[in-house]
């Protein structure tokens, strides 16, 4: 009779635990399953993004900053005048569909995040102020590869630059360019823009000039 009810308790007992360690497991694995969930990746512009686009912003004559790469609200204000304009919603930031309609070339990674649908603005229907909205954009003036090239020439002629001839407007490139408008009475933006351009006798594209008379 003992050993019939200590062989009852031995069985109560190991069953017990096993039924225990069965329910520590089970609730281990839906613990690690919750925190396994995908982070979310955030869009980030680099500062080569943010200095091409404070430059671009200063060309249109919507942002007059320094093309330092850092965010401030001066910037910030002028994406929005930009968003609006092309029919993105104003966030103030320099979000993928910004960059896009900049034509500011994405990174490797950020290519891989998609642009949400709520960057781009809707529509406001029953609104007759649609009138706004077909004024003719603003061009944002490009120098092409030739003409930065050109001047990098030049202004390496000038002793106003001691780099490569790249085409490319670096910071070196874009400090040459800030002499060069301070000594000839330009604005001084940093930038190769149609004064600039006009100045040193750089030919403007065919484009160019058709663009510069149409804001006329």
């Amino acid at each position: 009779m003992k050993t019939f009810l200590l062989l009852t308790i031995s069985l109560f007992l190991l069953t017990g635990l096993a039924f225990s360690q069965g329910s520590s497991t089970t609730n281990g694995g839906n613990d690690s399953a919750k925190t396994e969930k995908p982070k979310r990746v955030s869009f980030r512009p680099t500062k080569d993004q943010i200095t091409e686009a404070q430059t671009k912003l200063k060309a249109a004559g919507t942002y007059a900053g320094e093309a330092d790469g850092k965010y401030n609200n001066d910037l910030r204000a002028a994406i929005r005048k930009f968003q609006e304009t092309n029919g993105l919603t104003k966030t103030g930031s320099l979000n993928r569909a910004t960059l896009e309609k900049m034509e500011i070339t994405l990174t490797e990674q950020q290519r891989t995040i998609p642009a949400p649908e709520s960057s781009y603005a809707k529509e406001k229907e029953d609104k007759p102020e649609k009138a706004k909205s077909d004024k003719p954009k603003r061009t944002i003036f490009r120098a092409t590869k030739d003409q930065i090239k050109e001047a990098q020439r030049m202004l390496k002629a000038g002793g106003m630059y001691n780099g490569e001839e790249t085409g490319q407007l670096s910071k070196e490139t874009r400090d040459g360019l800030k002499k060069y408008q301070e000594t000839n009475g330009l604005s001084v933006t940093g930038t190769l823009n149609q004064a600039t351009l006009e100045k040193m006798g750089i030919a403007l594209t065919d484009k160019q000039k058709a663009d510069a008379a149409a804001a006329q």
